[in-house]
């Protein structure tokens, strides 16, 4: 019986992603804002610093409707000043 390793090769212990799995959004419930996010990251050259308030909008809807855990803002990167330049 051979276990498809040699004694040359690493063994690769997988993990589970930082933040856990969540649901693809299946019934598209969050599709208009992926798309706002993908159509700014086209117009910036795929610079997403540039796109921050569309990932948040669409983090936001995914939270909002249970396809991932409710999460502060502040551990996924945004800062409180992001908010006051915005209003």
């Amino acid at each position: 019986m051979s276990t498809g390793i040699t004694f040359n090769q690493k063994r690769f212990q997988t993990k589970p992603p930082d933040k856990g799995s969540f649901p693809l959004d299946h019934d598209g419930e969050c599709k208009l804002f992926m798309m706002k996010y993908m159509r700014c990251l086209r117009e910036n050259e795929m610079q997403n610093s540039s796109c921050r308030e569309q990932s948040k909008d669409y983090l936001q809807c995914r939270m909002d409707r249970n396809l991932m855990k409710k999460e502060d803002f502040s551990k996924l990167g945004f800062t409180p000043e992001e908010d006051l330049k915005k209003s």
